[in-house]
C-alpha cells in the first residue's frame, strides 16, 4: 500500500494532541537513528520528516496524516547526552503520558540501529514497553552499513532477549531495504489492530 502522507502539526504536551480519534502508530529511537529518513522512505517523500546530522533534532511530537485514515507519530530520540537534564526529564514525562494514556495508539516501532546491537538506552526502552504490557515492534535501521551476518546475529539477540516484540523489521531508507514490507506491517496495524479507534 503507498502511503499518501502529509504534515499536520507539531505537539509539545499530550495535552494538545488531535482529536479526531484516529489510529496513531508511533515511531522512537536513540538520537540520530534515522527515524526522519524512515519516514521519508515510508511516504517517498524526500522532506516530509525534516532530517539533520544534528542528534537531538526532533523536540516534538510530530504528526502526519497518512492515507487521511492514520497517523505516525515521530518522537524526539532519546539518549543524547547535550540535552539538559531537566530538557531529559520532561520529555521522558510527556513520553510516558502518550505511552500509557492514549487510546489512539495501536502500537510503537522503537528504531534500532543495525550496527550498535542492544545499546543499555535500547534495552532500557525496550523493557520498559514490555513491563507495562504495551504493543511494540522493532525496526533496524541502516542495515545497508553493516554486513548481513552482522544484521542477522542482531535480530537473533533480539528475538531472545525481546521476545515480547511483535515484529522484527530490518531496513535501510538509503537503499529502500525492507520498507514496502514495514509499509504493509503499519498498514495492517492501522486498520485492524484498532478497529474500534477509525
Amino acid at each position: 500500500m503507498k502511503f499518501d502522507a502529509s504534515f499536520v502539526a507539531s505537539h509539545a504536551s499530550v495535552d494538545t494532541l488531535p482529536t479526531a480519534g484516529l489510529p496513531e502508530i508511533a515511531l522512537i529511537g536513540r538520537s540520530n537513528v534515522g527515524k526522519s529518513s524512515l519516514i521519508n522512505a515510508l511516504t517517498e517523500r524526500k522532506q516530509l520528516a525534516k532530517t539533520s546530522s544534528t542528534p537531538g533534532k526532533t523536540q516534538l511530537l510530530n504528526y502526519f496524516l497518512v492515507n487521511k485514515a492514520f497517523h505516525l507519530v515521530d518522537m524526539p530520540g532519546y539518549g543524547y547526552a547535550k540535552n539538559s537534564k531537566s530538557k531529559r526529564i520532561d520529555w521522558a514525562k510527556i513520553a510516558e503520558r502518550y505511552f500509557l494514556e492514549r487510546h489512539e495508539l495501536v502500537a510503537t516501532g522503537v528504531l534500532i540501529d543495525s550496527r550498535h546491537p542492544l545499546l543499555e538506552s535500547d534495552g532500557l526502552v525496550l523493557h520498559w514497553f514490555e513491563e507495562n504490557n504495551l504493543p511494540f515492534f522493532v525496526v533496524l535501521t541502516k542495515t545497508d552499513k553493516c554486513r548481513q551476518s552482522e544484521v542477522a546475529l542482531h535480530e537473533k539477540i533480539l528475538a531472545t532477549e525481546i521476545p515480547t516484540a511483535m515484529k522484527i523489521c530490518t531496513t535501510s531508507s538509503e537503499k529502500g531495504k525492507g520498507i514496502r514490507e514495514l509499509r504493509d506491517f503499519i498498514s495492517n496495524l492501522a486498520f485492524s489492530s484498532n478497529q474500534s479507534v477509525l
